[in-house]
């Protein structure tokens, strides 16, 4: 486990917190590991009715931490930590909330994708820029967030790394409601505890009905495939190591 993945219980929700403000709650390999077993354990356990994703600070999550990242892409690796809990949280069935504010970038916006009940703050602006970073789209989101958006939409967001707006994503379905910043982790416990209240298994097989699960492990595993591949590839790594070259030069 690690530090920056605090796990907090209230009654039946289990509150999952990015708590790395310092560093914009970009996440890293060990805290993909965290999130994944507190997943699975809460998957198990019948006294969770619900999880609840929030993060600490002004931002939900920069998505990707760009050491981690440079550190796999240089040795040429494709490390599992990410594929699970994008596995993880795809496959979960029970009730995920999300509650976002500011910035989510990245992975910060797909999770969002597999989450049943998401409130943003109306600053908040969501973010999938892969592309620019020689990568492609990952947890589902090539399908999920084209359905949302529409093709030109999402590949703005993957290929320009144009962001979307509270409002824009509140009318694509997105996100449920918009609320503000000071009523945000009120509001989304409340929510939490309302879909954990419900009836488990009648809330379950809801879930696996809405969605085509088959499909959507399918396209997950491609895309796994296809990231994996660019992480290997000389252009990602010369784009990261760029990037990592241009945060060097302003500490």
């Amino acid at each position: 486990m690690t530090e920056h993945i605090r796990a907090d219980r209230a009654d039946r929700v289990l509150v999952l917190s990015f708590a790395r403000p310092d560093k914009k709650n970009a996440i890293t390999l060990a805290m993909y590991d965290a999130l994944t077993a507190h997943l699975a354990e809460a998957a198990r356990d019948e006294t969770i009715g619900a999880v609840l994703f929030r993060g600490d600070g002004t931002m939900f999550s920069a998505g990707n931490d760009l050491l981690d990242f440079a550190k796999v892409a240089g040795a040429g690796q494709v490390p599992e930590n990410a594929p699970r809990f994008i596995d993880a949280i795809a496959a979960f069935p029970k009730p995920v909330i999300a509650a976002v504010q500011g910035r989510a970038v990245g992975i910060g916006t797909t999770m969002l994708l597999h989450c049943d009940h998401v409130l943003l703050t109306e600053d908040a602006l969501l973010t999938a820029p892969f592309v620019g970073l020689g990568l492609v789209p990952e947890a589902g989101s090539s399908l999920l967030l084209t359905a949302r958006l529409g093709h030109a939409r999402a590949m703005a967001m993957f290929a320009l790394g144009e962001a979307i707006d509270a409002q824009a994503a509140l009318t694509a379905g997105i996100a449920n409601r918009l609320v503000a910043a000071d009523a945000l982790d009120a509001e989304a416990l409340t929510a939490a505890q309302a879909f954990a209240a419900l009836p488990a298994q009648a809330f379950a097989q809801t879930k696996r009905l809405m969605r085509d699960g088959a499909a959507l492990a399918s396209r997950i595993a491609e895309e796994n495939k296809a990231f994996g591949e660019r992480l290997r590839s000389a252009e990602t790594a010369k784009i990261v190591a760029a990037r990592m070259g241009a945060i060097g030069a302003k500490v």
